[in-house]
């Protein structure tokens, strides 16, 4: 198959074929897509009830839909729910937040393009989140928590 065709191939992961993988911060995640050509990086976290995460923004645009639970930005009025979608624009700054009281845990799919800077309290870039690192932080995960090194992840 000549790699034109390869890249015209719908490929599949299933639920099963992707561990979550706890980082140890209330958040579980899994890595969906990662596109090194274009920067882009597909995930799911689900977020324990009481999460905040640091302030942060992208350097790219950002698409969000909650599958359960529910989460906010400080910043913002909106209350994302099952069924709600986002979308961030580049550089927009927000804290993304878990109300303590949530009966259920958050189940967010991002697909996020560019780099996520995580800052200070004074706004300066504490440390950066892209599409080779995040990979590398789930195998790490991976590797730690037992699980083989997942084969399922879609890379284009």
């Amino acid at each position: 198959m000549a790699l034109s065709e390869a890249l015209q191939v719908v490929r599949h992961a299933s639920e099963d074929s992707l561990p979550w993988v706890d980082t140890g911060t209330g958040v579980d995640l899994k890595v969906l897509r990662i596109d090194r050509t274009h920067g882009t990086w597909v995930i799911r976290n689900r977020f324990q009830p009481g999460v905040q995460l640091q302030t942060h923004k992208h350097t790219g645009t950002v698409d969000g839909f909650t599958l359960t639970g529910r989460w906010n930005y400080l910043e913002y009025d909106f209350v994302s729910t099952a069924g709600s979608y986002i979308h961030e624009p580049a550089n927009s700054v927000h804290t993304l937040t878990v109300p303590e009281d949530n009966t259920e845990t958050t189940d967010v799919l991002f697909v996020i393009e560019g780099s996520l800077l995580n800052l200070t309290p004074d706004g300066q870039v504490e440390y950066t989140t892209d599409a080779e690192s995040i990979l590398e932080v789930y195998y790490a995960f991976c590797e730690q928590q037992g699980h083989p090194r997942p084969d399922a992840i879609l890379f284009s």
